[in-house]
């Protein structure tokens, strides 16, 4: 079954989302990251997926407390990712709590720093942040767009052990118009072995079914929560295989 995986993207410490990646389309949806992942964690939601956004613009972590604080009082499996790009870096996001570090721009600008910690720490433990504008890679909180084509740089990744991603793409992020299937579906025929997480443009539980039936590992879900687009009693009912009709 494909797993479902809430966002909580950080900006000043609050809990805000972007629509396609633009720092001045911000909006503020709690003052309080801890309660919005303790509500997640009441749902029956397992994962959590930290984004760092003021980490991901200076190219440095910002938000490490936030993390500290969520590791500390859930129970939940959490991703942190934004402004990694040491290796003290790497190690203070798992000393503080995180069980899987994501990395985006260290992977295109660095890739043997990056290819270093997969063997160090683990492929269970590195989660590649790929996102995508048209068929390439940007960098840098989706600021800096490079010639790097997505699906070559997924296999050169496969090739040397790692094996999940996440892969957005910022023209869907923050609009709740439905997801790149096409892409994800591509990505999956040439590298039917990898743990692929969908990020981007779910907006209700039928676009997590169809990433599912593409065969896609998970599905990072943000606005549509925030919007209540998708209900977290839904989300619990689906997880639980109990899905709401009507």
């Amino acid at each position: 079954m494909i797993e479902i995986i809430p966002a909580i993207d950080l900006i000043d410490g609050k809990c805000v989302r972007l629509q396609q990646g633009d720092f001045a389309r911000k909006k503020i949806y709690s003052e309080d990251p801890l309660a919005v992942a303790e509500a997640f964690e009441s749902a029956g939601l397992k994962r959590l997926h930290i984004v760092d956004l003021d980490g991901a613009k200076s190219g440095r972590i910002v938000n490490l407390k936030m993390l500290e604080t969520i590791a500390r009082r859930t129970s939940l499996t959490i991703d942190f990712g934004g402004g990694i790009k040491t290796d003290a870096d790497i190690k203070s996001v798992f000393e503080a709590g995180a069980q899987m570090a994501s990395v985006g721009s260290v992977a295109a600008t660095d890739a043997e720093k990056f290819f270093t910690w997969l063997e160090h720490y683990g492929a269970e433990k590195i989660l590649l942040g790929a996102d995508v504008k048209g068929s390439k890679l940007a960098i840098n909180g989706w600021q800096t767009k490079t010639k790097i084509e997505i699906t070559a740089f997924l296999k050169n990744y496969f090739v040397r052990g790692g094996r999940q991603v996440f892969v957005t793409d910022i023209s869907k992020d923050g609009l709740l118009q439905g997801t790149s299937n096409t892409l994800y579906a591509k990505i999956l025929t040439e590298l039917p072995g990898l743990k692929l997480i969908a990020s981007g443009g779910v907006s209700n539980l039928e676009d997590i079914r169809e990433l599912e039936k593409i065969g896609c590992a998970g599905a990072i879900v943000g606005k549509a929560i925030y919007e209540e687009k998708i209900k977290l009693s839904e989300l619990e009912q689906f997880i639980k295989g109990e899905e709401l009709t009507g």
